[in-house]
């Protein structure tokens, strides 16, 4: 698991209305070997971790003390 994760909270776009996959996407697309993403989301993402999954991706996901959803996402080397 990498030590370093980059952090997407997507909430405030879901806030108003859109669809975060496009950030999303741009942003796993520049995950390096060693690093990881962190997306919050106001709910757990399954359909992402699915997707992802598919994909190659790792991930953990932790419900936060507000009531939000941290998933990190990671290839294994």
């Amino acid at each position: 698991m990498p030590t370093t994760f980059k952090k997407l909270d997507v909430r405030p776009l879901i806030a108003k209305g859109m669809e975060p996959i496009a950030a999303i996407r741009s942003r796993i697309d520049l995950i390096k070997a060693g690093e990881g993403l962190t997306v919050i989301a106001p709910f757990l993402p399954s359909p992402l971790i699915e997707k992802l999954s598919s994909e190659g991706f790792r991930s953990r996901a932790q419900h936060q003390p507000d009531g939000a959803w941290a998933v990190n996402f990671w290839r294994d080397e």
